[in-house]
């Protein structure tokens, strides 16, 4: 059995033994351990639980409620510029 657990829970399997243990690991996976799997010996695919997603921030309208100015001079550069756009 070639399996490396490190202190993170990764599990790394062949293909040929991720197929004989699909549902072992399976059930690793869904309680919380990755596992790696490798083809010929180079990292193939991840297997992991499924996550819940983080909710995401509403985008669209996100500052409806905030007034935002900006100055009419907003692209006018100060004196202590002067020196760099001579």
């Amino acid at each position: 059995m070639d399996e490396h657990k490190r202190a993170s829970a990764v599990i790394t399997v062949s293909v040929a033994e991720a197929k004989a243990r699909f549902s072992e690991l399976l059930k690793k996976a869904a309680a919380g351990a990755e596992i790696h799997v490798t083809k010929h010996g180079n990292p193939y695919v991840k297997l992991g639980p499924d996550l819940p997603e983080k909710p995401k921030l509403p985008r669209l309208g996100a500052f409806e409620h905030v007034e935002l100015h900006m100055p009419d001079d907003w692209d006018e550069l100060g004196p202590e510029w002067d020196p760099y756009v001579k």
